[in-house]
């Protein structure tokens, strides 16, 4: 991913922070299996040179857990575009 130098362009619009990126599993999965690859995504750290290697080949910093209600913003913009 390239980034523009914001001082080179005028800036006219920037859009609001929002989630992307979610890991989802299938609701079937043992919750005991869902709470342990909920627990090793969260606990990677970026101090790590191992962690950081696997953040690095998903283009993330981090993981944060999130909930449905994150997603309502891009769902309305979704519905707006014509998309959803």
């Amino acid at each position: 991913m390239q980034r523009v130098d914001t001082k080179d362009v005028d800036v006219f619009y920037r859009t609001p922070p929002y989630f992307n990126y979610n890991w989802s599993v299938h609701q079937d999965m043992p919750a005991d299996l869902r709470e342990r690859i909920k627990a090793a995504l969260l606990a990677l750290n970026p101090a790590n040179p191992e962690h950081a290697e696997i953040l690095r080949l998903n283009r993330a910093t981090r993981y944060i857990e999130t909930k449905p209600e994150n997603y309502k913003g891009l769902e309305a913009a979704g519905k707006s575009a014509g998309l959803l």
